[in-house]
């Protein structure tokens, strides 16, 4: 069979770096893909030697967009190496700062990072401005500044990017493709609500900036507690965090859910078709405990696509690989994991060496089996295990469009179930915002531990596990002499991202198998896919040579970019 290969180098609208190959047959459809993290994370190598209580700092610098939720893994990880259990709003504070960060990925990454895989830009501007205010109508009954003004505004001013040639961000698109179904109309919606989500998304930046201090790096945690006390006991501060999700609820339920409402109509077909499925295993950890006894994310594991049996999650079927990474050693627990870097280099004509070590992505593995985490995951297991926040608002989407519980196992169900948790993450916000207020007004407990470190155990090991935006997050420490001896950090993304092992290929791979490409040189519907996964290859930075030394240097070869 006559194969042919598609280099994407690098993938942009994601953060980090990442590079896929793909092989396509004589009728454009995929039948081998390769994902690789094209840069070192180093940081596991930093920590060693430090003292554990400063690892949350260092461990933060993973990434400019995750800092909020490495932070929070690293001090958890601590304090369960060294038994420490933070007290009740300590615990409130961090979740009001990681859900707020929830929220405002899921939106930074519909509009900003995924909705040009599915809008036409230059589409919107054949737009019929009173056919617009009327479409919009049919997905919203009070759409989010619709209005003719303000769409005939928005088209004016993408006329003028077009007609002046400053398309800018917008420049190197595949517009006009034909996988763009869009109409005209849908496209100047969108198009819309990508401008009014940069405020909204600033808005939200703020809010968590109010108990975390700053964002991003923020420094309002401390081992045993938070720092942030005077913000929590501030009214002013409360009713400001308040203000800006009561704004957020508007968007999300006026723009957000319509567009993705929008989106479900014009794609459905390809829900059904099975695009952009992947292996069928899926994970979540849980968490994030309010009231007596609710929690807002179930945990359960679920292995190929049979939805009749879930298993409870258990951190020690955990296993690291790196035969096919650049890295030295073998099939390990995280806890006796090292980040020893062995670099192979590519082929002569640039290409991976498919056939051995091909990412600075490492192969994590559950029972040995590669798995899918994030939104997607959360949602099916919350589904099954009959959660009552997941399980209604998954059955309103399944009943209203006629899909089944696989058909979510795809491109358009991974961006639908961001946004359903987007929802889901928002409203109930405000019942640990309640929590909060009822611990102040009948206790003033202290925010932070008091603990005396010389009195602490000088070997101990502990793990931080939290389901964040993109998926479940692991931080593992073992600390000997009273320092880090070992410490590794499993993200979702690497989850995701993983390179494939001797029996079955990553997450990003497997769901690329299949793609029909209307255009090779073009390839749109591969950017879909690995978009619905909100990649983050910032997990995995370089290392930096402190002297200014060159340490190396990396030839971008792009077959095509965008």
């Amino acid at each position: 069979m006559n194969r042919k290969k598609i280099i994407i180098d690098p993938i942009t609208r994601i953060e980090g770096h990442l590079r896929i190959e793909v092989e396509i047959d004589e009728n454009n459809v995929v039948r081998e893909a390769w994902a690789s993290g094209q840069l070192f994370r180093g940081i596991e190598t930093i920590l060693k030697g430090r003292d554990p209580r400063d690892a949350g700092l260092i461990a933060q610098r993973i990434c400019g967009v995750c800092t909020n939720v490495h932070y929070r893994a690293s001090i958890s990880a601590v304090e369960d190496a060294y038994k420490i259990t933070p007290v009740e709003n300590a615990e409130i504070i961090r979740n009001l700062t990681t859900l707020s960060l929830f929220v405002q990925d899921h939106v930074i990454h519909y509009y900003h990072l995924h909705s040009l895989d599915f809008v036409d830009v230059t589409g919107a501007i054949e737009a019929d401005i009173s056919k617009a205010v009327e479409v919009a109508k049919t997905f919203s009954d009070s759409p989010f500044k619709c209005s003719a003004s303000h769409l005939e505004g928005i088209q004016g001013k993408l006329k003028k990017f077009i007609s002046a040639g400053r398309l800018g961000l917008f420049a190197n698109g595949y517009w006009g493709h034909e996988a763009y179904k869009l109409s005209p109309e849908e496209n100047l919606i969108h198009m819309n609500h990508y401008f009014e989500a940069l405020e909204v998304q600033r808005e939200l930046g703020k809010a968590i900036a109010i108990f975390a201090g700053k964002t991003p790096h923020p420094q309002n945690l401390v081992v045993g507690g938070v720092t942030s006390v005077a913000d929590m006991l501030n009214p002013d501060r409360l009713n400001q965090f308040m203000f800006i999700m009561k704004e957020t609820r508007a968007f999300i339920k006026k723009a957000y859910l319509p567009d993705i409402h929008m989106l479900t109509k014009a794609y459905l077909d390809d829900m059904k078709q099975g695009a952009g499925r992947g292996l069928g295993n899926f994970f979540a950890s849980g968490g994030y405990q309010f009231g007596k006894q609710q929690i807002l994310f179930e945990s359960g594991v679920i292995f190929d696509h049979l939805f009749d049996t879930i298993e409870p999650f258990d951190q020690e079927h955990i296993t690291e690989h790196v035969n096919r990474s650049w890295y030295e050693g073998n099939e390990v627990n995280p806890y006796a994991s090292e980040t020893e870097p062995f670099y192979t280099d590519l082929n002569e004509d640039g290409s991976l060496k498919t056939e051995g070590k091909y990412s600075w992505v490492k192969s994590p593995r559950y029972k040995g089996k590669a798995m899918e985490v994030g939104p997607l995951a959360r949602m099916m297991v919350g589904y099954l295990k009959d959660s009552p926040i997941i399980k209604p608002v998954m059955q309103q989407w399944m009943d209203q469009y006629k899909l089944e519980l696989i058909d979510f196992s795809t491109t358009i169900g991974r961006t639908i179930t961001r946004a359903i948790e987007a929802e889901i993450c928002n409203e109930y916000i405000f019942d640990f915002i309640s929590d909060l207020i009822e611990n102040i007004k009948y206790y003033n407990e202290e925010t932070w531990t008091k603990y005396q470190f010389e009195d602490l155990p000088k070997a101990s090991r502990g793990s931080g596990i939290y389901e964040v935006p993109r998926g479940v997050l692991a931080h593992f420490v073992d600390i000997k002499e009273a320092k880090i001896a070992n410490y590794q950090v499993i993200a979702p993304t690497t989850w995701n991202a993983s390179p494939r092992d001797d029996t079955q290929r990553g997450p990003y791979e497997e769901s690329m198998i299949g793609l029909k490409l209307g255009d090779p040189n073009n390839p749109l519907e591969i950017l879909r896919v690995v978009h619905s996964f909100d990649p983050c290859l910032a997990c995995a930075v370089h290392v930096m040579d402190m002297k200014g030394k060159t340490m190396a240097e990396y030839k971008v070869n792009s077959m095509c970019s965008i």
